[in-house]
């Protein structure tokens, strides 16, 4: 290395972010994770073995990803060809296969290809590298923040083991600040900055359980309170407040993020639980969520885990979407919640769901029946000469305006596909129903032709 390239490398380390400078160049150093990492650990012994099978990491930002890859490409005795999937393409991917194949064949050198963010390529991308992790040529290490069974290939996945790592508690995150504010090299410690103990619990709450993240927010800090100030500088809670200004939430509008949590408000929802249901609310909203589409799952939700036990539960989600775009964000905020309240304190059922699933089964597995000739309308004369609307009972003319017909072809005549349940409106339908069921036709001459 020139002298000159290896200033400049020297100065990049100094002028790096601070979550970058402290990155653990060890598993001493490495917090969190001991379910994977822990001793006598596989996936430990594994890394301090130098015998790494294919892996996928998978978790949150900020859970120690990409540091244990770094951590690897220091202990390995394999080449470590790092890319981002982010710029990387086929061809590039390819170039690595090559160069591992020549490494493999004159040094007998293993090659471990890390992909960051392997959920961003696609299928092609995946299938170029596929063969190669299969017969050894390289080591797959994929990090990714996206549920694998979704993002990575079925072949790919299959010759991977995934290990998931877990957000960092609260606790680890106080250590890693903490470690940050203490490291004269690497760290904080030479600015001499104080944290009053509100100051850091805002910062490690703030952070989400994303090491990152908690690093940068303390570096901000730290830079707004040296600013101005050589001595040593205690930092108050308010100043923290005032400089972070807003927080920034982990939420992917298309990734599996948004698909848990709108998973957890439903499932609030039908639980009966207006207090989760509004917080789950809050943490999509907050994180800026399509309001429309929270208002078209909570239509949804009215109709298939309440519908008629409370017709009105409908009409309510209708309402809060159309003050959706009456109003718009912010302030269609409450126009939501007091549709999840609505939804989540109302009687439930879902016998509307269940009663449309046999229909949906039915007009799949039987042939279209023909409408029973009573039921159609003798709109011609030929049509009332060959049948049409013969023998068709007007419920009007009968007590209760109800009289019993057969109202569905032959081959379905006896089946029944709504089963009203016992609570709110639905317990006065069944009522109905069986009244309707039990009775006897007392008044045949208003029959109508």
């Amino acid at each position: 290395m020139k002298l000159f390239d290896f200033q400049e490398e020297e100065q990049l380390k100094k002028e790096a972010p601070l979550a970058v400078r402290m990155r653990p160049v060890n598993l001493s150093e490495f917090v969190g994770q001991e379910h994977l990492i822990g001793p006598d650990k596989p996936l430990r012994k594994a890394i301090e073995a130098d015998h790494l099978p294919s892996i996928i990491l998978w978790g949150p930002p900020g859970s120690g990803k990409t540091t244990l890859a770094s951590i690897i490409s220091r202990v390995t005795r394999s080449y470590f060809s790092p890319v981002s999937a982010v710029s990387a393409g086929v061809n590039d991917l390819r170039n690595i296969v090559d160069e591992a194949k020549k490494r493999r064949g004159l040094y007998q050198q293993k090659t471990i290809l890390f992909i960051d963010e392997i959920h961003r390529f696609n299928r092609t991308q995946q299938d170029a590298i596929l063969p190669y992790v299969e017969n050894g040529t390289i080591t797959l290490i994929g990090a990714t923040t996206e549920n694998p069974s979704f993002e990575i290939t079925s072949p790919l996945l299959s010759r991977c083991h995934v290990f998931t790592l877990n957000p960092l508690t609260k606790e680890q995150i106080y250590l890693i600040l903490k470690q940050a504010l203490q490291n004269n090299e690497r760290g904080l410690g030479k600015l001499e900055i104080e944290l009053e103990g509100d100051a850091l619990d805002f910062i490690v709450v703030m952070s989400g359980g994303d090491a990152r993240n908690a690093l940068n927010i303390l570096e901000m800090v730290s830079a707004t309170a040296t600013a101005d100030s050589r001595e040593k500088q205690k930092v108050s809670l308010s100043q923290v407040e005032e400089t972070l200004q807003h927080r920034t939430l982990f939420y992917d509008k298309t990734g599996e993020q948004h698909y848990n949590i709108i998973s957890a408000l439903h499932k609030s929802l039908r639980g009966s639980d207006p207090d989760a249901s509004l917080y789950w609310l809050g943490r999509m909203l907050e994180a800026g969520e399509d309001p429309l589409y929270i208002a078209r799952r909570l239509v949804r939700f009215a109709t298939e885990d309440i519908g008629v036990a409370d017709p009105q539960a409908l009409v309510i989600t209708i309402a809060a979407q159309q003050a959706i775009h009456f109003i718009g964000m912010p302030e269609g905020n409450l126009a939501l919640a007091e549709a999840v309240i609505y939804l989540a304190t109302a009687p439930k059922s879902n016998s509307v769901y269940q009663a449309y699933s046999k229909v949906q089964e039915d007009v799949v597995n039987t042939r279209g029946e023909p409408v029973p000739l009573h039921l159609r309308n003798a709109v011609t004369s030929l049509m009332k000469n060959i049948g049409y609307g013969k023998g068709y009972k007007y419920a009007h003319d009968y007590e209760g305006h109800y009289v019993k017909q057969q109202n569905m072809p032959d081959i379905l005549k006896n089946r029944h596909y709504y089963s009203p349940g016992n609570q709110g409106y639905e317990k006065e339908i069944k009522e109905r129903l069986e009244v309707w069921s039990n009775s006897i036709e007392q008044n045949k001459k208003f029959d109508r032709q």
